[in-house]
């Protein structure tokens, strides 16, 4: 029996220490079972701890989230009021902290970013894409060992999301492993500060070598956007892109192939054709998202929801997993449905879907389809989530097949 720590009824405003602590352990290994006593306990809106100290209100309402996300005007998306109130070394704050991209900013600056994000990323040729990726799947699959165990994610979605969004974007590997250093340093929470640094320096190379070098992709789109965005503002273009095209895309290739391995009604569907890896994706986007709660905004003044005052200037989180599992919404049958928030909703829906649904899909095919016998070398329960208030992340996802 899963116990969780679920305090006594509170305003998410009140600064009560005992709120639901979304980075703990308990909270990665169990997150359904903490949303559903969330909901049990609290409703729609809930008080949350990002890490110690660090409140926020975690959305597990569906309508609340389609609400706020559809009301920026009251919603903004830019945190500079917040971030004055965390210390410096606070381990979300490089995470939210305000960058000139889309996804920090609202009103007129949030309208030039996103024009100049979703142009750049509308005109990735998918016939290509889908070339790119068949391309770069094959030599990781075929550097497996010739049976035995292999790490899907440090093996496979982990170097393939990387070398996608390489491509996609025109990097170089040995710019981009430095901008994966610098993510993965961010998303941790761990010399968030140097990681910063590292992914500054790197894309300030990519600029460069794009303005020397200009090619078929989305950094040199970027920088010759008539929106004429700065280099500062072209390098955090490039941190939204790659934030959202590394680990998110990682985690929604093994979230999907954990499903696809553990429930009869994928594995034994998608292998004998009567339900497609786009079906499982589907599934996984509904119940298990890659990034679980996000969507982050910061209401411009006090404002009352649900019967609940939420303070001004505190992060509104919106639980992607906890809205899609809302049973308000009656969501009982995934396949073909696609009203899930995974992408979000509103002004800041991602401009990417598309492209992260042929990635993911291609990626899992493909290694169905050269490992039809492969299965989970450790049973479910053994494995392990690792703890973060945002992500829904395996450690490892290890295999064993035979050739």
């Amino acid at each position: 029996m899963v116990t969780s720590p679920i305090p006594h009824h509170q305003s998410p405003g009140d600064p009560d220490d005992r709120r639901v602590l979304l980075y703990s352990p308990e909270f990665a290994a169990h997150p359904h079972h903490f949303y559903r006593e969330m909901r049990r306990q609290y409703g729609a809106l809930v008080p949350v701890d990002l890490v110690p100290g660090v409140p926020a209100t975690l959305v597990i309402g569906y309508r609340t989230a389609i609400r706020i996300l559809h009301d920026p005007e009251h919603f903004p998306a830019d945190p500079r009021a917040w971030q004055q109130t965390v210390p410096a070394d606070c381990p979300v704050l490089p995470i939210l902290e305000w960058r000139p991209n889309a996804l920090r900013n609202s009103g007129i600056e949030h309208a030039r970013y996103r024009q100049a994000n979703s142009a750049s990323i509308g005109k990735v040729d998918l016939h290509a894409l889908h070339a790119t990726v068949d391309r770069l799947a094959a030599p990781l699959i075929n550097s497996f060992p010739e049976a035995g165990t292999v790490d899907l994610v440090d093996e496979y979605a982990f170097p393939l999301a990387f070398a996608v969004v390489n491509d996609m974007i025109g990097c170089p590997p040995e710019i981009g492993y430095e901008v994966a250093a610098g993510i993965a340093a961010l998303f941790e929470g761990i010399d968030a500060d140097k990681g910063n640094v590292l992914l500054a320096e790197a894309l300030s190379r990519l600029i460069a070598l794009k303005r020397a070098e200009p090619g078929d992709d989305i950094a040199t789109r970027l920088l010759h956007h008539p929106t004429n965005l700065d280099d500062m503002e072209l390098i955090h273009q490039l941190v939204v892109l790659y934030g959202a095209g590394i680990e998110p895309q990682q985690n929604l290739i093994v979230n999907t192939l954990l499903l696809i391995l553990t429930d009869d009604r994928f594995g034994g569907g998608i292998l004998s054709g009567s339900l497609s890896t786009r079906d499982a994706l589907d599934e996984v986007l509904f119940t298990d998202p890659p990034i679980a709660n996000f969507c982050v905004t910061y209401p411009r003044q006090p404002i009352l929801i649900d019967h609940v005052w939420l303070p001004a200037h505190q992060p509104v989180i919106i639980s992607m997993a906890g809205c899609n599992n809302d049973p308000a919404i009656g969501v009982g049958e995934h396949t073909g449905n696609r009203s899930h928030l995974a992408w979000s909703a509103g002004s800041h829906a991602c401009p990417a879907r598309t492209a992260a649904y042929l990635i993911a899909q291609d990626a899992i095919d493909q290694l169905l389809d050269a490992l039809p016998g492969m299965r989970l070398a450790v049973a479910p329960e053994k494995l392990t989530w690792r703890p973060g208030p945002f992500h829904r992340a395996l450690a490892a996802l290890p295999v064993v097949f035979p050739r």
